[in-house]
């Protein structure tokens, strides 16, 4: 992590500082703060999604493929897997094909499937691919379809927004991680290559299924037994009931806010899938801004972090 992306969240100095500008003690302070976490990160695997508001502005992209070269650049070994849902939802318009959502999920027909996958592991992805190349990675565009990488099986079922009973539902070719063979990413993730994944799957059919992105990074993180995952939002976390940021969840907090009412609405489903991870194996799940400059480097070098951990506590996850 250079002092320069750092600099403007450690009070140092303003964004858009050079390096040059920083005192000598303002960026031993910066690598005082962040060396123990690259150690303790060290060759270990962390599972991105990328999404929301970021993925449309350019200057947040590049600041995500800079973390992203970074990452690997110190050692870690990232795995991007991104969303869409805005950019499908442009394609679709422009050639005047109906999109209706149930309970936050695209009902996605024949038509509708091929779009995804056109613009998911086509236009989008090769779009992260590049940006990260630009920064000076290595980055290669997969699917969920690649070597098999993950088998899905149809949602026939939701639970009830009101009784919170399975109802059967007709949402078309939108799936739900069945099986996960992570043997590609393995493989990449040992060499100098980063990969990056449009969430489409096979069905056991064959058929191309749409799979939500926080599902499909959640199931490739747990089955990888990634050290961290992050999930880049448009907020700024999970909040209390005055609006603050909670900081940590340990799973049992989690619940008990879920409980009180405290957590509610599109909220409650990540963080269900956030404990998920976490039972799994995965030592934290992190619910990020992606509208924050740098916040991957943020999340992962600092001692705060900039988003809601669920997992261990901060200080016990990041202790070398």
């Amino acid at each position: 992590m250079s002092a320069n992306q750092a600099s403007g969240e450690t009070g140092g100095a303003t964004p858009g500082t050079s390096a040059g500008d920083i005192s000598a003690h303002v960026q031993a302070r910066i690598l005082a703060e962040a060396l123990p976490h690259l150690i303790r990160y060290d060759e270990q695997t962390v599972v991105i999604k990328f999404g929301g508001n970021a993925m449309g502005d350019e200057a947040l992209a590049d600041a995500f493929a800079k973390d992203i070269v970074y990452l690997k650049l110190s050692g870690i070994n990232p795995v991007v897997v991104h969303g869409g849902g805005p950019q499908i939802g442009n394609m679709l318009k422009k050639l005047q094909i109906k999109s209706e959502f149930v309970q936050g999920l695209r009902v996605t027909d024949k038509p509708t499937v091929e779009i995804v996958e056109m613009v998911l592991a086509g236009a989008i992805n090769k779009e992260i691919v590049s940006a990260i190349n630009r920064q000076g990675g290595k980055a290669v565009g997969i699917s969920g379809k690649d070597a098999n990488l993950m088998r899905a099986k149809r949602i026939t079922h939701l639970p009830d927004p009101e009784s919170n009973l399975m109802k059967a539902v007709d949402i078309g070719y939108v799936g739900d991680p069945e099986e996960v063979n992570p043997y590609i990413v393995e493989m990449l993730s040992k060499s100098d290559l980063i990969p990056v994944i449009a969430p489409i799957a096979y069905g056991r059919d064959g058929q191309t299924l749409n799979v939500n992105a926080d599902t499909f990074a959640s199931a490739l993180a747990a089955r990888i037994k990634a050290m961290r995952l992050l999930l880049l939002t448009d907020v700024a976390g999970v909040l209390d009931k005055d609006k603050n940021l909670i900081s940590h969840l340990t799973v049992a907090d989690a619940r008990r806010l879920i409980r009180e009412g405290v957590i509610t609405g599109g909220m409650i489903p990540k963080i269900e899938g956030c404990i998920e991870v976490v039972e799994a194996g995965v030592e934290g799940v992190a619910i990020i801004d992606g509208r924050v400059p740098h916040c991957v480097l943020l999340e992962l070098f600092t001692e705060h972090g900039v988003g809601t951990l669920v997992g261990p506590p901060r200080e016990a996850a990041k202790r070398p």
